[in-house]
């Protein structure tokens, strides 16, 4: 990156901090004015009478100004970072929202505006109309400096592509407990796909530090801006691995004035109304994420339905009527054919058995014909209609119908006939709990439960958008129970396969996007890390070969940076050691995590009390530290941090399922430095005799400090 103390000060400095002091000035006059708007409301009764507006609407109006106003709230976050000229003369700034003066003439355009793309795409080949883009370093509403771009008359340094000093600045800077956005350094790759339609949906495959993540977030607040009224009232839904990500996202769309998303993880996404927690064989799990699944719950729930063997006498306040069982087994059979959603096929059922009695009753002589609606009424509030109905369609719920598959080895037998094996049938059975509501689910059954609901017909929750982080991870069932709330098929789906490690999870996005089921698919790959410094990224990417064949290695931007630290120690000293490095760590850089695998987490958790060095567990409380956090390898997807501490390797591959992918992960989570501790071999790919990119190698801890 440039020194920008090296150098004079821009000529334009002081010109370009004016206009930012008067955007500032502007925003501020904008958000008095919303809140006189506000104060001026539709909140009293009187108005409520004159206007004929009730009082919902009212809340309605009364949220709706208040969010206008948090929008134009100052959140620190710089307002204008660049600014773009035309060839032939006009300009704009570039902000993270609009912003005008008292007359309605724009100060600061908003990022997701159109005339706001060849900020991010321009380039000496294809200018986009421009002939200079602006940069602007900024440190709170101080302009410390600009970064020219000539776009009509490049220098070789702007003829190449080459990376913007503004985005290796951000790249390089500490790391907190929240992700920030990335506005004022989106890159042109990921531009094409924020700006993707909302009809469409999208997977993308990024490598660690491509800022996948950032490009879903990003999505979603600019299809806020262009269908605001749509996605508002049917909401956006972001969907994230566990609790720990959802928190460090949780600021993004705000910092870009942004708040009408819902947050939840899968098990969020099913409810409270199943207790989670029953542990599971991956094996069991991997199986129930098995697209074949959705045929056997499918004809599970068609078991639940039997057609009488013999006739059948409902007693009515006209008299009984018998209806004949052929009659019924093809009023049964024809309901059943047509595809329909249980609950409808039940009501659909219960209707021609109506019309059937009702034929039989005005069969006879001394009927009169008048008193159809009568009888109807009455046979339709008569115990024994009732009771028969229930027998031929009862009433389902998911959590029955799964109790009785897994419980029921006959049950699991028919319904899986000709779909499963012996052996994957044992998988599945389990004695059920004594009480329905004493039942425990495991996370793959959720989406079984939700599968069922679907084929019952009791799912109801739909969005405009969804936004799925670390889809890699989600089984084909996971996949479909995401993909029904989607309203119209817009969906960001984001992942790399060779961070995929849970059971059941995806091994090519072609086969994801299948289980998606939705027609207007694309497929599109970030190969750019902008995160980890390429030393690190070259050690970890030894790996790839092994967790993801053929996959696109990612390049780093960051070709500087000391490379891993690799220090052996003796099978006791490990947890020691690593309090020691943590204690080394936290001195220089300002987010650590320590990754342990589970057979050493006490052990370790006790070295750094003994040394007194304070920590989270991110674990047991669902969140990072505010400088040093311990963590299991599963925690820490989507997640960065400026050092991280891998601990014994060999065990997180030995010990967890698909544990040489979550290696994979763990070794690229660091921003800035990188410490293997082992006492046992190191997996053969990243042993120093066998290194491709070096690395440090050292006994026992030292100065950290030397290679920050």
């Amino acid at each position: 990156m440039t020194n920008r103390a090296d150098v004079e000060p821009h000529p334009d400095l002081a010109e370009e901090q004016a206009h930012i002091d008067r955007a500032y000035a502007c925003l501020d006059a904008m958000r008095q004015r919303a809140v006189s708007i506000k104060s001026l409301g539709y909140m009293g009764g009187n108005v409520h009478a004159e206007t004929g507006l009730t009082p919902e609407m009212a809340a309605y109006w009364d949220l709706d100004k208040q969010r206008r106003i948090d929008v134009l709230s100052d959140d620190g976050s710089a307002l204008c970072f660049g600014r773009i000229d035309h060839a032939g003369g006009a300009h704009w700034h570039i902000g993270r929202r609009h912003v005008e003066d008292g007359d309605g003439a724009p100060v600061v355009t908003d990022w997701r505006a159109r005339v706001a793309v060849p900020f991010y795409r321009a380039t000496v080949a294809d200018r986009m109309g421009l002939s200079r883009r602006r940069r602007f370093f900024i440190e709170e509403r101080r302009l410390v400096d600009l970064l020219d771009e000539d776009l009509e008359h490049p220098s070789s340094r702007d003829a190449g592509t080459y990376v913007p000093d503004p985005l290796l600045a951000e790249v390089s800077r500490a790391r907190t407990g929240e992700m920030r956005d990335i506005v004022a350094t989106i890159q042109a790759e990921q531009d094409v796909i924020i700006r993707a339609p909302l009809e469409q949906c999208i997977i993308v495959q990024g490598g660690p530090g491509t800022g996948k993540t950032a490009v879903g977030l990003h999505r979603a607040a600019f299809l806020l801006y262009e269908h605001r009224h749509e996605l508002e009232r049917q909401r956006l839904l972001i969907v994230g691995p566990n609790r720990i990500f959802l928190r460090y996202i949780a600021q993004v769309l705000p910092s870009l004035g942004e708040s009408a998303s819902v947050q939840l993880t899968l098990e969020g996404l099913a409810g409270a109304r199943y207790r989670v927690g029953l542990d599971e064989r991956a094996e069991a799990a991997r199986l129930k994420g098995d697209a074949r699944m959705a045929e056997v719950l499918r004809r599970a729930v068609a078991d639940r339905v039997s057609p009488p063997r013999s006739d059948i006498t409902l007693a009515t306040g006209f008299g009984e009527v018998t209806l004949a069982a052929a009659e019924l087994g093809r009023i049964v059979e024809n309901t059943l054919a047509r595809g329909r959603r249980s609950n409808d096929g039940r009501a659909g059922v219960r209707e021609q058995l109506v019309e059937a009695a009702w034929r039989a009753q005005a069969s006879k002589p001394t009927t009169d014909l008048t008193q159809r609606e009568v009888f109807e009424a009455d046979l339709r509030a008569s115990k024994s209609f009732k009771t028969e109905l229930d027998r031929i369609w009862p009433t389902l719920t998911a959590a029955a119908v799964l109790r009785r598959l897994f419980g029921n080895r006959g049950a699991l037998a028919r319904a899986s006939e000709g779909v499963l094996s012996g052996p994957e049938r044992d998988l599945l059975h389990r004695k059920a709990a004594a009480r329905a509501s004493e039942q425990r689910w495991s996370r793959a059954d959720l989406a079984l439960l939700d599968e069922l609901e679907d084929v019952i017909g009791t799912v109801n929750q739909s969005y405009g958008h969804i936004v799925v982080d670390e889809a890699q991870d989600l089984s084909a069932m996971e996949l479909r129970m995401i993909a029904r709330r989607s309203r119209r098929g817009s969906m960001t789906v984001l992942g790399d396969l060779a961070q995929a490690s849970a059971p059941g999870a995806q091994k090519s996005w072609s086969e994801a996007a299948r289980h998606l089921g939705i027609g207007n698919t694309a497929i599109d790959e970030l190969t750019i890390g902008y995160r980890v410094p390429g030393p690190i990224m070259d050690f970890a990417n030894r790996l790839l070969p092994l967790v993801a064949p053929g996959l696109p290695v990612t390049t780093s931007v960051r070709g500087v940076g000391a490379p891993p630290l690799v220090m052996e120690v003796g099978p006791n000293q490990v947890a020691e050691a690593t309090a020691e490095l943590a204690a080394e760590a936290v001195a220089v850089w300002t987010s650590v995590a320590v990754v342990v695998p589970p057979s050493l987490a006490a052990k370790v958790a006790g070295a750094l009390g003994a040394a007194g060095v304070s920590y989270v567990d991110g674990a047991a409380r669902a969140a990072l530290g505010e400088h040093l956090t311990l963590l299991p390898p599963g925690a820490v997807k989507g997640l960065e941090f400026d050092a991280v501490i891998a601990v014994e390797p060999a065990r997180m591959v030995s010990e967890i399922d698909n544990g040489l992918h979550l290696l994979y992960v763990v070794l690229t989570r660091a921003v800035q430095h990188l410490a293997v501790v082992h006492g046992e071999a190191l997996p053969a790919a990243l042993r120093p005799d066998k290194a491709e990119a070096p690395v440090q190698t050292r006994a026992r801890p030292s100065d950290l400090a030397a290679s920050p």
